[in-house]
């Protein structure tokens, strides 16, 4: 089969490799649609990921397909159901697990390899994230993994219904953000990006106010004169960017929860005031990854078409132009990409 292999920083390369076959408990899927990421940008960019994986290695992480062939022992799945399947799965048994911290497993099953015409599953993932897809398109399937994450971090974040949310960044987790909080939590969200084409469509997700950064030269003081001198009740920061985590800090009212959602490169530290994180009693927290929870959650969410999640989805290309779409990723001229696998 051609696959698309991550060899070091920007180094990818489309080889020829053999057809997975599936072990006891594993399932192989035909990759229907393999979406982009955000995250994978990232590890193309920085040629690693500090949990997911080390090159040489296969890559990309959303993917929805067809099973063509399952292992021994699988019982619950055949050939031909159409599938998503979650890029990991806890080991269930870990100190972590039984606090349902399921996140923090120090034992998680990581899988990658969307981009690629098929798609081998893990045991550990067929036996607990992965999912049967209703009447919904491959390509919106494959985003369940990114929205599981997500929905995950909107769940640890505080939220009230109303609160004044200030949201920095503008891809596509920034806007699923945008989009989930609007639906269910009526938040008045205040979106800071850089790009005014992806600020339009946090419109459409129903942000209440869109800035380009480039024209704000202070964005904690622009914050403040919008929450009437206070900060926001919420910030919540999806770039991965140390300046920005330090920005996301200064958004923030007394009170308020800051959550530090997107990933910095290893061994990357921020200053912290501690007069103002001890006397405005600040709440900050990281939040990683999913659950098995939010993964049936996301694709529910999919499933509903409450949200028009594919604005998120830029363009389809086939699987031998993975390359440039990372550059125009790099580039922001797309968002999220839908990868054919022919």
């Amino acid at each position: 089969m051609l696959a698309a292999l991550l060899y070091g920083q920007e180094d990818l390369r489309l080889e020829h490799i053999n057809d997975p076959i599936p072990n006891t408990g594993e399932v192989v899927i035909k990759v229907h649609a393999a979406t982009t990421c955000g995250t994978d940008l990232k590890v193309w960019r920085r040629g690693g990921h500090a949990k997911m994986l080390k090159p040489p290695t296969l890559f990309g992480h959303e993917a929805a397909g067809e099973i063509v062939a399952v292992g021994a022992g699988v019982t619950k799945w055949k050939i031909g159901d159409a599938v998503v399947a979650n890029n990991s799965a806890p080991c269930g048994n870990c100190f972590f697990c039984k606090k349902q911290e399921f996140s923090l497993c120090p034992n998680l099953t990581w899988n990658n390899g969307t981009f690629a015409q098929y798609l081998k599953i893990p045991a550990q993932i067929v036996e607990q994230n992965l999912l049967l897809l209703p009447d919904v398109p491959y390509q919106l399937a494959a985003m369940t993994e990114p929205l599981a994450c997500v929905l995950h971090g909107v769940a640890r974040s505080n939220i009230k219904p109303g609160d004044r949310v200030v949201l920095l960044g503008d891809g596509a987790i920034g806007l699923m953000f945008v989009a989930k909080l609007v639906l269910d939590y009526y938040a008045s969200v205040l979106v800071f990006g850089g790009n005014d084409q992806r600020l339009e469509i946090a419109k459409k997700f129903g942000a209440a106010e869109t800035f380009n950064y480039h024209g704000v030269p202070d964005i904690a003081e622009r914050v403040k004169e919008l929450t009437d001198g206070y900060g926001a009740d919420i910030v919540i920061e999806a770039t991965g960017d140390k300046t920005v985590w330090e920005t996301a800090i200064a958004c923030a009212r007394p009170g308020a929860t800051v959550n530090l959602f997107g990933g910095c490169p290893k061994n990357t530290n921020i200053s912290v005031s501690t007069e103002v994180l001890h006397y405005s009693e600040l709440t900050i927290k990281g939040v990683f990854h999913n659950t098995p929870y939010f993964v049936r959650e996301a694709l529910s969410l999919i499933a509903s078409r409450r949200i028009p999640f594919e604005l998120l989805i830029s363009e389809q290309r086939p699987l031998k132009d993975l390359e440039q779409v990372f550059v125009d990723m790099r580039e922001r001229k797309v968002i999220k990409v839908a990868i054919g696998s022919e």
